[in-house]
C-alpha cells in the first residue's frame, strides 16, 4: 500500500507519468491530517509485520515506486509509504517511540541533518553501505548515507554564451554578466548548499565577496524553480542560471513539445574542473531511531546502494550513481563525465547556517 500526502512540486513527474500500480490512499494537505495517518493507512497489523517496511519519504511517488517494486521483487518485503514534501521530521519527534516508520528518505544533505540533528536516525554499521557510499557523503557516525548525486551545474544559451566564457562559479561575479543571470531564491535549499561550499572554497567573506557580484548580475528578482531558469534562458529572459543536472535529463526527454525545446536552447557547464570540481548535493536515507525492524530497513538501504536501483536512479530521474563501481545510466552518460568537489557532504549541513546568513546579507 503507498500512502499520499502533500507532494513537492519540484519533482513532478511528467504528464504523461503512470499512476503507481499499488494501492494508496488519497492526498492530504496538512500536518494535522497526518498525524494519525499511519495508523489510520497501514492498520496495525501491516505497520507491525515483520515482513513490510514502513517508509516515510519526501520524494515523490512516481520517483520512489520502481525502486519499492524491485526491492519487492527481490526480497517479497512489502513496502508500505507515506509521501509528504514536510512535516515528517515533526511527525517523527511526535510519534516517538510509537512511530511505525522504519526508514526516511529525502533530498538535499540540509534535510538529512533535520534527521540527525534531532536524533531521530539510527547509527548503522554495514560493510555493504560503507563499500558502495564514498566516505565524503556518508555521515561519519552512519547515520544517514547518500543514495544518488546531482550536480549543481550552470546553464547557458547556445546563441549568446560564447564556449569557454564561464568555467567556474566565480566567474557569475564577474561584472561582464550584469542582467543576465538568472537563478531561483538563494535561500532554497540547492542554492543553501551551493552557498556553503562557496563558503568552504573561499571563507565567509570571500564567498559574501561572490553572492554580491552575483546578485548584481541577476536579470529578475530570484523566482521559480529550476525549470523556469532554463524556460527563462530560451526566452531571452536571462542568459546565464544556476540548475540541478538532472533538469536538463528531464527536459530532454519531456513529451512535452515546448519543454524540449528549452532544453535544446542551452548548454551545461560543470564548472571548476580545473580546480575543487563541481559542486554535487544527494538524495539519501536513514534508519529511524525507533524502527521495529531494523534489519530489513538496514537491507533496503543496502539495496538502493547496489547496480539494480543505482542504475534506476539515472533512468527514473537523471540522478548519478553514489557508487563508484556503478556507471551512469545511458540516459546521463553523455554529459556526466566530470570531476566532482568531494568536499564532506555533511560540511556543507554544517555550513548551512552561516550559508544562509551571507544570503541573507546579501539580498540572494
Amino acid at each position: 500500500m503507498r500512502v499520499a500526502a502533500h507532494t513537492a512540486p519540484e519533482e513532478a513527474p511528467p504528464r504523461s507519468a503512470t499512476r503507481p500500480r499499488r494501492r494508496r490512499a488519497g492526498a492530504v494537505a496538512t500536518l494535522a491530517g497526518l498525524a494519525g495517518l499511519a495508523g489510520l493507512a497501514w492498520g496495525a497489523s501491516a505497520a507491525n509485520a515483520e515482513d513490510a517496511l514502513n517508509l516515510y519519504s519526501h520524494r515523490q511517488p512516481f520517483l520512489i515506486e520502481p525502486f519499492l517494486d524491485a526491492f519487492t521483487a527481490e526480497t517479497g518485503v512489502e513496502v508500505n509509504v507515506v509521501y509528504a514534501s514536510k512535516g515528517l521530521a515533526q511527525r517523527l519527534q511526535a510519534e516517538a517511540r510509537n512511530s511505525p516508520a522504519d526508514v526516511v528518505l529525502t533530498v538535499d544533505i540540509g534535510r538529512l541533518a533535520i534527521y540527525a540533528d534531532k536524533d531521530l536516525l539510527a547509527p548503522v554499521e554495514s560493510a555493504v553501505l560503507t563499500d558502495a557510499v564514498p566516505a565524503h557523503l556518508r555521515d561519519p557516525d552512519g547515520r544517514w548515507y547518500a543514495l544518488s548525486k546531482r550536480a549543481r551545474v550552470i546553464a547557458v544559451s547556445k546563441e549568446r554564451v560564447p564556449q569557454g566564457a564561464i568555467a567556474r562559479y566565480e566567474d557569475l561575479a564577474d561584472p561582464q554578466w550584469a542582467g543576465r543571470i538568472c537563478t531561483r531564491p538563494g535561500s532554497h535549499v540547492y542554492n543553501r548548499a551551493l552557498m556553503a561550499s562557496m563558503i568552504a572554497a573561499l571563507g565567509e567573506e570571500g564567498a559574501e565577496a561572490w553572492a554580491t557580484g552575483l546578485v548584481a548580475n541577476l536579470a529578475r528578482r530570484p523566482q521559480g524553480n529550476d525549470r523556469a531558469q532554463v524556460k527563462a534562458i530560451h526566452e531571452g529572459l536571462c542568459d546565464v542560471a544556476l540548475i540541478n543536472s538532472y533538469y536538463y535529463g528531464k527536459l530532454s526527454s519531456s513529451e512535452i513539445e515546448e519543454q524540449r525545446a528549452w532544453a535544446e536552447s542551452i548548454a551545461l557547464i560543470f564548472p571548476n574542473q580545473d580546480g575543487r570540481g563541481t559542486h554535487i548535493n544527494i538524495s539519501g536515507g536513514g534508519v529511524v531511531r525507533h524502527s521495529k525492524n531494523k534489519e530489513t530497513a538496514v537491507a533496503f538501504l543496502e539495496f538502493l546502494t547496489q547496480a539494480q536501483a543505482q542504475a534506476l536512479y539515472g533512468t527514473v530521474n537523471y540522478e548519478f550513481p553514489v557508487n563508484p563501481a556503478v556507471e551512469p545510466a545511458p540516459a546521463v552518460a553523455a554529459w556526466s563525465a566530470f570531476a566532482e568537489d568531494t568536499l564532506p557532504i555533511a560540511r556543507i549541513a554544517e555550513l548551512a547556517p552561516v550559508a544562509q546568513r551571507v544570503i541573507d546579507r546579501t539580498g540572494w
